[in-house]
């Protein structure tokens, strides 16, 4: 007894997930892919249906999703450049 290795799977003592498992989960990595490039793809329709371009849905010409969906795809980014950078390591 005790000489095994020790292996941290629960939260740290800020209460946040261990940086370094998440780091090397390959699980993660195409979760932030596949969202962020859903949030991208999100943002743009919303953008467009804001500005009046994209029609046929209550959310065409409400200013409001002109907003909401340039911020949607600038979190997809945000998304997607992490979950390459994890894969870079």
């Amino acid at each position: 007894m005790g000489h095994g290795v020790a292996v941290h799977i629960g939260p740290d003592r800020a209460g946040m997930a261990d940086p370094a498992l998440a780091r090397h989960n390959p699980r993660m990595r195409w979760i932030l892919i596949v969202g962020g490039l859903l949030l991208i793809a999100s943002g743009v329709v919303w953008t467009l249906q804001g500005l009046n371009l994209l029609g046929g849905s209550s959310m065409s010409g409400n200013r409001t999703w002109a907003v909401i969906g340039p911020i949607a795809a600038l979190a997809g980014v945000v998304a997607v450049r992490g979950g390459l950078r994890r894969g870079a390591r």
